[in-house]
């Protein structure tokens, strides 16, 4: 099993990969966590940037790709206000996704996302889990909340929230 510091170097390594195929330059990294690592990129001899997020697992990758995929068919670049990233791109052989740049208030990282079906868990994990998020999100918890009812209405069950993934304006 590869341990935490590899697999985050082998995202690394494939974010730089996909970068060269695609004439990027990574600029800055916006982010990482259990599931990868995001990086701010510019297309070679322009201004425009994307972010690029490259995913440790194949699972989750394909999983976060397929919420994206699902966000563009519907034509989804906000809910409730909160801006989501959009797909521009993907390859599946480097488990990396391109998707625009968002500002706040925006809803993002989708790898720990579900479609099609909550998720089965035990009513007692699912309370643990609200309590925790209520504790997270404090007084805007009730946003949270028709934040994920209306990603629900898609078919896309948020389980990995934080406020760091659904964040506010200020």
């Amino acid at each position: 099993m590869l341990d935490r510091k590899s697999m985050s170097d082998i995202a690394l390594e494939n974010a730089a990969a996909y970068a060269t195929r695609h004439h990027l330059r990574l600029v800055e990294r916006l982010g990482f966590g259990i599931h990868g690592t995001v990086h701010v990129a510019e297309h070679e001899g322009k201004q425009d940037q994307s972010a690029i997020k490259a995913l440790n697992s194949t699972e989750f990758y394909f999983r976060e790709r397929a919420v994206y995929e699902r966000l563009r068919d519907a034509g989804v670049s906000e809910v409730l206000g909160f801006h989501v990233p959009q797909l521009l791109r993907s390859d599946d052989e480097l488990r990396v996704i391109e998707m625009t740049i968002v500002t706040r208030p925006f809803v993002l990282d989708f790898a720990g996302a579900c479609l099609d079906a909550r998720p089965e868990f035990s009513e007692e994990i699912w309370t643990e889990w609200e309590s925790q998020k209520r504790e997270q999100f404090g007084d805007q918890w009730r946003i949270v909340e028709q934040v994920m009812s209306a990603f629900e209405e898609l078919d896309i069950y948020l389980v990995d929230i934080s406020p760091s993934n659904v964040a506010f304006a200020h």
